[in-house]
């Protein structure tokens, strides 16, 4: 709980400022990036893809990510999205409402020296991850926000990227459809599961 006589900005700060030990991290797998520690932040509710689960997303974007136009929908640290500027991805759209989030994920840009390959937007990623061309969409909601995901995929849908990617608890159930994009596998590592999406003529 914040104290009552400091705002969240203050706290994020003096996390970012004191000594690191006081920071979460986590490494970039693979790439141009390897092994760069990234920072999170205690306390704060983003909910990290785990390595696992990011390592197999990957695995299976291997062929896909050189020189793709990837959207982190929900981008939290910017994990996934600085991931896959590491393995090759042109141009990085990372969205997130949350304004300490889209700090952070500027600091690690910042520190990976690699802003100028990235757009850090500010809004709900629902509406506008489908504003983008983007060869790659990766989504990944709070989890507890179940409308989230139907106001996401509906968006997305109407828009119908190559390749849609959608991060959820393995026991809630994604439609097969959502407009134009029809589910085509789903990856699942205990509570953990991805759902990919590709419009129905592909």
């Amino acid at each position: 709980m914040l104290s009552p006589n400091r705002t969240k900005g203050e706290v994020f700060f003096s996390y970012m400022y004191r000594s690191t030990s006081n920071l979460e991290s986590m490494r970039v797998i693979a790439g141009e990036f390897r092994r760069r520690v990234l920072k999170s932040l205690p306390g704060l509710e983003i909910r990290p893809t785990p390595d696992r689960m990011r390592e197999a997303l990957f695995n299976v974007l291997s062929p896909l990510i050189e020189g793709a136009v990837f959207v982190d929908a929900y981008a939290g640290t910017g994990a996934v999205g600085i991931e896959a500027l590491s393995r090759g991805a042109r141009k990085v759209v990372l969205i997130d409402n949350d304004r300490l989030a889209l700090q952070l994920i500027e600091e690690n840009l910042r520190m990976l020296k690699a802003l100028g390959r990235t757009q850090v937007v500010k809004g709900k990623a629902a509406v506008l991850a489908g504003r983008y061309q983007a060869d790659i969409v990766f989504a990944d909601p709070p989890y507890p926000l179940e409308k989230e995901y139907v106001d996401l995929m509906t968006e997305l849908g109407a828009v119908g990227p190559p390749l849609t990617i959608v991060q959820h608890a393995s026991r809630f159930q994604l439609e097969e459809t959502y407009g134009v994009l029809h589910r085509t596998r789903v990856l699942k590592q205990g509570d953990n599961s991805l759902s990919f999406f590709a419009p129905h003529d592909v």
